[in-house]
């Protein structure tokens, strides 16, 4: 390469832009996702990473071809560092996505992240003494060398693993309509394209700053539908999943109401921020049941209700055992002076109204509230 073809008012006016489209994102704090605490790790740490990116992308091509010792060191240590961001947003990428599909970061996906990164460092620490990835010559200009696609190939794998763990997930829960996760591919795709085949403009930062800001603006609007105390999907979102099963789907599905019992007494003996706890543990203890093959909605109150992929009473009835055996565990493990348990009833659904579904597994529901009633005092209701 020769720093003549490096168009330096171009790199930084791009690294500019990044970097005000990333500062605004911060200051807006828009990766705060309410209820969703690890996914607004995840999304921080990510905007964060592509600050520094397009903080020291311009240095790099600043320095290139200019003799000494320090600039060296910083063309580099920069260039390492460089390379070392594009696993950062792969790997960010996937973890927000299977966090945000399935609730966690599978054991396959943990192993696969640090694989990859062991196997990167390792590489760029050898490339500091043998060259591999990049050379710097005796003038200080940067040459790729043959390795510098292994860390294409590897950001390009973990992006397409991402894609298609959304789509799957999509297949089940059409509430992903507003995390488009192939959007944000879009500009971090043309970015490292561009980049990779016209060495000297800076297109890869900035099209990252596009597509992490492009993030936060549809998960801010999916957070229009969830509920911001406990993370789950609020009453609004609940008639678009119902409709989505009917027209889209066309397909059975079960639906599951839950009333929290003795939520009043929890509320006045231990306090409304305690109650909030108790909602929010609900909701914890609902969604790992759950995990991906449905959707639970905070539907008013301590009122929730789940809708899954079921087809078969028996699969309510065992939806319904899991919930009680898994609410069951967090009281032993817990340490509250009070325990979580829920009054819920359900059934088999086909074509039918949102305003049908609720009515019919409300009756249910309220069927076995007056059971347990019967063995519990009513006052705490």
């Amino acid at each position: 390469m020769i720093t003549d073809n490096i168009n330096l008012i171009a790199v930084y006016v791009a690294d500019f832009l990044g970097i005000m489209l990333l500062v605004l994102v911060l200051l807006a704090k828009g990766w705060e996702l309410p209820g969703r605490k690890g996914e607004s790790r995840i999304l921080l740490f990510l905007i964060l990473a592509s600050l520094l990116d397009c903080l020291i992308d311009p240095f790099v091509f600043r320095l290139d071809g200019r003799p000494g010792k320090f600039n060296r060191t910083i063309i580099v240590y920069g260039n390492s560092a460089l390379f070392l961001y594009n696993l950062v947003v792969g790997t960010g990428v996937l973890a927000l996505v299977a966090k945000h599909i399935n609730k966690k970061i599978s054991k396959v996906q943990y192993i696969t992240v640090i694989a990859l990164t062991v196997i990167e460092t390792v590489v760029l620490i050898i490339n500091l003494f043998i060259p591999v990835v990049f050379y710097i010559d005796e003038n200080n200009v940067y040459t790729r060398k043959p390795l510098y696609f292994l860390f294409i190939l590897v950001a390009v794998y973990l992006l397409v693993y991402s894609l298609t763990l959304y789509f799957s997930g999509r297949l089940k829960d059409g509430s992903l309509r507003y995390f488009p996760v192939w959007e944000f591919m879009i500009p971090i795709t043309t970015g490292v394209l561009i980049q990779t085949f016209y060495y000297g403009i800076s297109t890869q930062p900035p099209c990252f700053a596009i597509a992490f800001t492009s993030m936060v603006v549809c998960l801010q609007r999916e957070y229009l539908y969830i509920d911001k105390l406990t993370g789950v999907y609020n009453r609004y979102e609940f008639d678009k999943i119902i409709d989505y099963y009917v027209k889209r789907r066309k397909r059975r599905f079960a639906a599951i109401m839950l009333d929290m019992n003795g939520f009043k007494e929890i509320n006045d003996q231990f306090s409304h921020v305690e109650g909030d706890e108790a909602l929010k543990n609900m909701a914890n203890i609902l969604t790992r049941v759950v995990g991906n093959d449905g959707n639970v909605i905070r539907f008013a109150g301590d009122e929730f209700v789940v809708v899954t992929d079921a087809e078969d009473e028996a699969a309510v009835d065992t939806y319904c055992s899991r919930i009680r055996e898994a609410l069951d565990e967090y009281n032993l493990k817990s340490g509250k002076p009070y325990r979580l348990s829920a009054s819920m009833g359900g059934e088999i659904f086909n074509i039918c109204s949102a305003a049908e579904v609720i009515e019919r597994i409300d009756d249910r529901m309220y069927a076995n509230k007056v059971e347990y009633y019967k063995d519990h005092d009513r006052r705490s209701r």
